[in-house]
């Protein structure tokens, strides 16, 4: 049986005791205020990173995590006879996969796999999740690689952005859909689509953007045997009834908080849901 370590990075938020017991490594991006860095999840948290935001000073920005400190991991798991899969953000949003990508060129070995998951936070964490299982069910890397590069068109995801500020000073949208949400109060649901944030739909009040978020789940179904993630970031009018539906459907689901990675550009007050879904999203 191959002997095999998981690979991911900051952007994949699930709990650090679900990574710990599924043995995944996770390297962090660096979250950057001007010359001050510091390692995403362990060196600066969201409540930190959002308590400096509102001071004002500088808007942050990230790092991709290096080549050299991707090099530096792969040398030390092969060393100890590891094969390696490296899942990672979405190449459209980050240039960590293509880091990952030299790193492997880098040590010269066929026994590094690098996936590029096409998502984000929660996407990324369930091909790694995935991953994990898999490993654990015996599976050999090639069968996982192949299976993770078929299921991330799989992903479904719908989360609710009460403020677009942050993605439109990430460059993540544009301005003028910014704009209008904000003149309207209309709630944008969002989904990653072929590697990017894209507007899915657009509604009113938070009771119709748990609907409209529930409907994606009720129409694309969840792949037995994974769980649905339920993204929360201090948006507990969208959050609670979610969870709410969740446990009186005996649906299986991680709560999982936004980390720096991605909350830098979400904002504050973000719910949404990432599952494999029965039928292809991309």
């Amino acid at each position: 049986m191959d002997k095999i370590k998981i690979i991911t990075d900051s952007s994949a938020d699930l709990p650090k005791e679900v990574f710990d017991k599924l043995d995944i490594d996770v390297l962090p991006l660096l979250i950057n205020f001007g010359e001050d860095s510091y390692k995403d999840g362990i060196e600066i948290n969201t409540n930190e990173l959002f308590a400096r935001i509102d001071r004002g000073d500088v808007f942050p920005n990230t790092s991709q995590v290096t080549p050299n400190r991707f090099e530096e991991t792969y040398r030390k798991y092969l060393d100890e006879g590891y094969k390696i899969i490296s899942i990672h953000l979405s190449s459209g949003m980050s240039g960590t996969y293509q880091s990952a990508c030299l790193a492997k060129n880098m040590v010269e070995s066929e026994d590094v796999h690098v996936i590029d998951s096409k998502s984000v936070t929660a996407g990324v964490a369930l091909l790694a999740y995935r991953a994990a299982i898999l490993r654990d069910l015996g599976k050999t890397v090639d069968e996982i690689v192949a299976d993770l590069e078929e299921k991330k068109e799989y992903l479904c995801s719908s989360v609710c952005f009460e403020s677009l500020d942050n993605l439109v000073k990430g460059g993540r949208i544009s301005k003028t859909v910014s704009v209008v949400t904000g003149v309207l109060g209309i709630k944008l649901i969002l989904e990653v689509k072929d590697g990017l944030m894209t507007v899915k739909d657009k509604v009113r009040g938070s009771k119709k953007a748990v609907k409209r978020i529930l409907q994606d789940l009720n129409e694309y179904e969840c792949l037995e045997g994974m769980p649905v993630v339920l993204l929360n970031l201090n948006n507990e009018d969208v959050h609670s009834p979610i969870e709410e539906y969740f446990n009186e459907q005996g649906i299986d689901f991680i709560n999982a908080k936004v980390g720096c990675t991605v909350g830098i550009h979400s904002g504050n007050n973000v719910t949404g849901i990432f599952f494999f879904s029965k039928k292809k999203t991309n």
